[in-house]
């Protein structure tokens, strides 16, 4: 009755290279913009627009919005996410509006917010049925 779609692929951040990284135990207040992956482990207050990707550890926090295009969150955001891809981990936690193409949560992650899927492609009901 249902159709696997077997077109889904890990996020691409995961093959690319991280070339910044904000350690645990730094805060960072302002505006971050860069173009390739960040991963974060400390604390952003502010925006964080990366075009790259981020990967928030387990004790980062960011508060403020991120733009990007793949994010996995294993730590805690207090704002809005608009990106292409996004994993939310099991320790992650994310308060805020999420506007992405593709969704991933994991058992036991935390999410409040209004949730925005933006369709790639549209599926009519024969190809679902077949």
């Amino acid at each position: 009755m249902f159709k696997k779609n077997n077109k889904q692929q890990p996020l691409e951040i995961n093959q690319q290279e991280i070339s910044t990284i904000i350690g645990e135990g730094y805060t960072f207040t302002g505006k971050l913009d860069g173009v390739s992956v960040i991963r974060i482990e400390g604390k952003i207050i502010g925006n964080v627009n990366v075009e790259g990707g981020v990967v928030l550890g387990e004790k980062g926090i960011i508060e403020g919005d991120i733009i990007t295009k793949s994010a996995i969150i294993f730590g805690t955001v207090h704002g809005n996410v608009k990106t292409s891809q996004i994993e939310i981990k099991k320790t992650g936690y994310v308060n805020g509006e999420i506007t992405t193409d593709t969704l991933e949560i994991e058992l036991g992650a935390k999410y409040n917010g209004k949730l925005n899927m933006l369709k790639q492609e549209v599926e009519t009901l024969e190809e679902i049925a077949s």
